[in-house]
């Protein structure tokens, strides 16, 4: 199959192709982070590209339950071609942090629905859900914030981010840092939360990485865009 365009291929054939380039000590790390998949992410993306954009595969993949296959499915699909309920279907059914990210990110955010799903989601009991409303929250942050109650962001972040589940609180973490980081009027305020929160305070980063602590992250985010203007 290597070297060839992968146009008409079944889901039996990917699957046997995924199978191949499962690697135990990928899974065993990947699986300490709650994805429970064992390929390569280059070479996934790899056979992506020879994949090309699929949907109607795409979908098939999706249906196989399996997060191997599932990523494969976001990097093939047409992210326009899915409806509003569909990708709501889809993000409650991701359970895998990666599939979940992914889903938000490749797709979610490409989608014409992108900005219902956000409000709807923002506001839903499942807190994994809740946090793919905040993660595309945090996209208008950055990106178009015009309409967007900041002040209203930061009460939010400032009364549940310190009691929020852990992926939730992650995501309502950047969108307090990319307030601080986008907007000069409310840094302040974002840095004095991130402050008296210690919400990821201590959390262990590598060398050369910037802290998620969002004082910290704020703090050099901002550093470096001053250096660059």
């Amino acid at each position: 199959m290597a070297g060839t365009a992968l146009t008409g291929t079944t889901v039996a054939e990917v699957m046997a192709e995924l199978a191949t380039l499962e690697d135990p000590k990928i899974r065993a790390v990947n699986e300490r982070h709650g994805d429970d998949h064992g390929v390569n992410l280059s070479k996934l993306r790899a056979l992506a590209k020879r994949l090309k954009t699929q949907q109607d595969l795409a979908r098939r993949l999706w249906e196989t339950d399996d997060t191997a296959a599932r990523l494969l499915a976001l990097l093939i699909c047409r992210p326009k071609a899915f409806a509003r309920d569909e990708l709501d279907v889809m993000l409650r059914q991701a359970r895998s942090p990666k599939v979940h990210d992914w889903l938000v990110n490749y797709v979610v955010k490409k989608n014409p629905h992108a900005e219902e799903l956000r409000i709807a989601w923002s506001d839903d009991p499942d807190p994994v859900v809740a946090s793919a409303g905040w993660a595309l929250t945090t996209e208008r942050v950055a990106k178009k914030p015009e309409g967007l109650d900041l002040p209203g962001l930061l009460d939010v972040i400032e009364a549940e981010m310190k009691d929020a589940p852990d992926r939730l609180q992650w995501a309502m973490n950047h969108c307090l840092a990319q307030i601080g980081i986008s907007h000069a009027e409310y840094r302040t305020r974002a840095i004095a939360i991130g402050e008296r929160l210690e919400v990821l305070k201590d959390y262990p980063t590598s060398p050369g990485c910037t802290s998620p602590f969002a004082p910290t992250w704020i703090t050099e985010m901002v550093r470096r865009q001053g250096d660059q203007s």
